[in-house]
């Protein structure tokens, strides 16, 4: 481990060289990467130096004990020096562990999330409003942009499906523990007993997919328009501006009728047809190694209940990793950082005790 981070810190510094270098500031987009790759390893190298401080500390206070001779008080703050020193280094060496395992290099890409109703009719539709709502406040409290690109309204407000786009740094990082089957206990308002109805939503979380990670033959396209239909908007129906693109090759279809412009609705329909094609490659390769290891919490399974939002108690429940929260109404309201972070805690102990398995 040791050896690797010798040479983390040797290519950080290389880094740091070049980014003074007239030629290099010129080239933009390699200035960028460069700026890029130095602020990825920043957080390794600044532990690595703090583990090597404390080293420092540590072999110093032990050749001193070694050497003998100490009076009772300069012998007792050496051998507090050493301890700590021993304690500082053991805490560093975990999490520099954690820092040097392979990094998921979707991390840093913006998101494609699809909200679908499951089992519930429209009760599920008006929780897919409810998630929806939900994530886009998340967003908001990190800075993050929320763009729709494509929806089916109800006529309760709520949604039979929703895709939209979350923009920002480490969007993907944050979210991506979010996929799989979300599952609703509440009365409805439309129940006249007071009975509770459980219904089921699914979310899928995919990463933007670039241009060139998958390249599509227009060939394999089949683009039809049609007009849009659904709630309000003077243009409805009028012109053929939606967009319905079925990938041949896979049977994929994605639709988008929310811009007046079809061309619009072409763009953010291809881009939903790239998220879904590179998530179908992911998944192929995960599927290789599932048996050998974990790729996430659980095990990343749609079909898999991974949450409950229980209105009656407040309560919210993350199956993956049995923790429970009695403040429902502050999670709908975006505060989803306490089981995102708890998500990638668990998520670093199953890489860390495979890594350890090796």
């Amino acid at each position: 481990m040791f050896d690797k981070l010798a040479e983390v810190e040797k290519r950080y510094d290389e880094i740091a060289e070049k980014l003074y270098d007239p030629q290099v500031v010129q080239d933009m987009e390699q200035y960028t990467k460069l700026m890029r790759e130095q602020k990825q390893l920043e957080p390794v190298v600044g532990k690595y130096r703090e583990y090597k401080a404390a080293k420092a500390s540590f072999d110093e206070a032990k050749s001193l004990l070694d050497a003998g001779g100490l009076d009772k008080d300069f012998k007792e703050m050496v051998e507090e020096e050493l301890s700590s020193s021993r304690e500082t280094m053991e805490r560093l060496q975990e999490d520099v562990k954690v820092l040097l395992l392979p990094r998921d290099p979707n991390d840093d890409k913006n998101v494609i999330v699809e909200i679908r109703g499951g089992a519930g009719g429209e009760e599920a539709a008006l929780f897919c409003a409810v998630l929806f709502r939900m994530y886009s406040m998340y967003a908001e409290t990190h800075g993050w942009k929320v763009e729709v690109l494509g929806s089916n309204e109800t006529e309760l407000g709520g949604y039979k499906e929703i895709s939209f786009m979350i923009s920002g740094e480490g969007a993907y990082s944050r979210l991506k523990f979010e996929s799989g089957v979300h599952r609703v206990q509440r009365v409805p308002e439309t129940e006249s007993q007071g009975r509770i109805h459980t219904s089921t939503v699914t979310v899928a979380v995919l990463p933007e997919a670039d241009e060139v990670e998958i390249d599509i033959n227009p060939t394999d396209l089949q683009i039809d328009t049609f007009r849009s239909s659904g709630a309000g908007g003077q243009h409805i129906n009028k012109t053929e501006s939606a967009i319905r693109i079925t990938h041949l090759p896979t049977g994929l279809v994605v639709e988008c009728q929310d811009e007046r412009s079809q061309y619009k609705n072409k763009d953010r329909a291809m881009k939903i047809l790239r998220a879904r094609l590179l998530e179908g490659e992911r998944e192929k390769q995960e599927s290789a190694i599932a048996a050998e290891r974990k790729a996430q919490v659980g095990t990343g399974d749609r079909s898999e209940r991974i949450r409950t939002y229980n209105y009656p108690q407040s309560r919210v429940t993350d199956h993956r990793i049995g923790l429970t929260l009695y403040r429902l109404e502050a999670v709908l309201n975006g505060d989803l950082d306490e089981i995102i972070d708890a998500l990638i805690t668990a998520d670093r102990a199953e890489k860390l005790k495979a890594s350890d398995q090796e």
